[in-house]
């Protein structure tokens, strides 16, 4: 079976020229196993993304045509649909019907989560609690949204591979 890769970034707001990268999280499935491995803040280079990247022949994504891919491009400068193929899963949603943003439609297909009070917004300042106050409490929690985020495309791609059939 082949390795699928999922990528999930967190960033400082949504303004990929103003804002900064604070965690890339970059997962991959083969056969029932999951592997999670996050690039957080100054450890954040191309050369490491590259090597995550090249590790799949495809990766997974939601919203990451539009958001993720040149978000990285912008802070990076690297396209990385130039290491492995990209598909982004909230496009196969749209075509399902299901629309909003990943949580939303985790809600509608019954994708449990763990972090449910973590949004964008909370992890957002959950990394400048991190970075100011040096509270490694809130760098767990928000690591522990990120891989959940990564963990969910997987059980997303197979829901949606499932409604297809």
């Amino acid at each position: 079976m082949a390795r699928r890769g999922y990528l999930d970034i967190e960033t400082t707001g949504f303004s990929r020229h103003w804002c900064d990268l604070t965690v890339i999280g970059v997962g991959y499935e083969s056969g029932g196993d999951f592997e999670c491995v996050q690039l957080v803040g100054d450890k954040i280079y191309p050369d490491a993304l590259i090597e995550l990247f090249k590790k799949a022949p495809v990766f997974y994504s939601y919203n990451g045509k539009r958001f993720d891919l040149p978000f990285i491009k912008a802070k990076l400068h690297i396209d990385l649909t130039d290491y492995a193929a990209h598909e982004d899963l909230m496009y196969r949603c749209w075509q399902n019907n299901l629309y909003g943003g990943l949580k939303a439609v985790e809600k509608k297909l019954g994708i449990a989560r763990n972090t449910k009070d973590v949004d964008g917004r909370m992890a957002v300042a959950l990394w400048y609690e991190y970075r100011n106050r040096n509270n490694t409490e809130a760098l767990r929690l928000l690591l522990k949204y990120n891989e959940e985020d990564v963990r969910n495309l997987v059980t997303l791609r197979e829901k949606l591979r499932n409604i297809l059939e």
